[in-house]
């Protein structure tokens, strides 16, 4: 404790570390009532009134100067701590505005390849904003205090993990919106060229407005020595050896056992899949453990796929959303959602065919196609796919829309449609029109009635008829008009509304 200091000198102090406005310090301490006493009292004053967190008034009563901000922020309080930073929440005095600040340890400060690192996650950071990223505002280096540090948006909430230890599990369409989101941050990371190389349940924080945020993307893309630092971050309590070891090391033993280069898009895809299955179940798919040998056997994510079909009879889980889960988890690369964006439409689609109360797959045995009409659509213009969205809808139609023309055939084979619009002039037509072919032909295989149209650019008109007389379907050459594709669906599918055609 400051013996130096009486109430008086302490309130100096604070007026001087600009920690507390001249008057309202001069105020406070005509309210304590005794100038030329102890400091302690003022201080736990100051705490009370909210004008001092106790990181701050204990600092002061040790007599420190420094450390009250950095960069120009000021510290509040520590929220997390690890063997690589600490992480506080602070504001900007001259806004106002809350944020988390993750300051380097001392320690690594000497350390070039250290500091390297840590200043890259914040130059990394900077490029990644997102709705479900969370946001590095800056980077840079304390003069007054020689600290590095990095300014990040503070997300008022908690982490997956801290939630799911309270909750012990979520419902399918709260798990499914938040899964949907973190496959877009990821998506729009991986646009960028990065992976975060990190994910984990306390690496998802999850706001008190319900938005999902993934956070620390400080490995992506670092070769696989350095990623097994420890980082710390904003919303994690756990001690230092709960943090930033346990995925990395699972990262580690999944490449090693698959063969595939670290900074694997579906790395990520695949611990996506692990979380998801962990929020509506409350159950991990592996065994946890600490020893680092286990963790890195070969077994141990071999026999994640057997885990998930022994656990069918008894998770609770559709089986839409179990299959969404295989996919993400096969052990072999090839056999998972190769890009977080195909990951992302698979989220998507699930929650849609859910939130519609039915399921595309059928298990009866009696008809391959079940439920209301269901048209899919690939179609690349966003504006487009909102007007086929509502176009197709007020015809009727449970309308699923996807940009990547293979996952027309994957979706048929999991569960076949009524119809399917494929536009190939504005996406890879090649692949456009190979994905037509093969359904028509899987339709024609399994005797599916299938109402398929192609809608190709004039400049590729003279390829409509070899495609048409080779697949049987309808091929259609812009413009095209929603009237014009309207009839074109009721001449296969007499069950839709003529009416509602006639008005388009």
């Amino acid at each position: 404790m400051n013996e130096t200091l009486d109430a008086a000198g302490m309130a100096e102090m604070v007026v001087r570390l600009r920690l507390v406005d001249e008057s309202i310090a001069k105020e406070l301490l005509f309210e304590l009532g005794d100038k030329k006493g102890p400091a302690e009292p003022y201080v736990r004053l100051l705490e009370r009134k909210g004008l001092l967190t106790p990181l701050q008034g204990n600092k002061l009563l040790k007599g420190e100067t420094d450390g009250y901000f950095v960069g120009g922020y000021r510290l509040l309080y520590r929220i997390a701590s690890g063997s690589f930073g600490r992480v506080y929440r602070g504001d900007d005095p001259s806004t106002g505005r809350t944020v988390a600040i993750k300051i380097l340890r001392r320690r690594w400060t000497e350390d070039p390849r250290r500091v390297e690192l840590f200043e890259r996650e914040g130059r990394l950071g900077l490029s990644l904003q997102h709705p479900n990223i969370v946001s590095i505002l800056a980077v840079g280096k304390d003069e007054a205090t020689g600290s590095h540090y990095l300014v990040m948006e503070f997300v008022e909430g908690g982490n997956l993990r801290d939630i799911l230890q309270i909750r012990k599990k979520m419902d399918i369409p709260e798990g499914l919106r938040i899964m949907e989101e973190c496959a877009a941050g990821l998506a729009f990371a991986w646009q960028r060229g990065l992976s975060h190389r990190d994910i984990k349940p306390s690496n998802i924080l999850l706001g008190t407005d319900g938005v999902a945020k993934l956070v620390d993307f400080g490995l992506a893309g670092i070769n696989e020595g350095a990623a097994l630092l420890t980082t710390a971050r904003p919303g994690e309590t756990t001690s230092e050896d709960a943090q930033g070891m346990d995925r990395t090391v699972d990262y580690a033993g999944l490449e090693k056992a698959t063969g595939v280069k670290s900074g694997d898009p579906r790395s990520d895809i695949y611990f996506l899949g692990h979380v998801l299955y962990e929020l509506l179940t409350g159950e991990p798919l592996m065994p946890p453990t600490k020893d680092r040998h286990q963790r890195m056997q070969r077994r141990r994510f071999e026999e994640v796929e057997t885990n998930l079909a022994r656990r069918a009879a008894t998770d609770g889980l559709p089986a839409p959303v179990r299959n969404l889960i295989a996919k993400a988890v096969a052990f072999e690369p090839s056999r998972r959602y190769q890009t977080p964006e195909q990951f992302y439409e698979a989220v998507k689609a699930t929650r849609q065919e859910l939130a519609e109360g039915k399921s595309l797959a059928s298990n009866t045995g009696t008809s391959r196609i079940t439920g209301p009409v269901t048209i899919f659509v690939i179609e690349q213009n966003t504006k487009l796919q909102d007007v086929f969205r509502e176009k197709l809808k007020q015809l009727g139609f449970r309308v699923l829309i996807s940009i990547d023309p293979a996952q027309a055939l994957k979706r048929y084979k999991q569960a076949p449609y009524h119809a399917l619009v494929i536009d190939a002039g504005m996406s890879n037509r090649s692949a456009a029109v190979d994905a037509f072919q093969q359904v028509c032909a899987e339709a024609a295989q399994m005797h599916d009635p299938l109402a398929a149209i192609l809608i190709l650019n004039e400049e590729d008109a003279a390829w409509s008829k070899a495609i048409a007389d080779k697949s049987g379907g309808t091929i259609l050459v812009r413009p095209v008009t929603m009237k014009q594709l309207a009839h074109t669906l009721l001449e296969k599918l007499p069950q839709l509304s003529v009416e509602t055609a006639e008005q388009e």
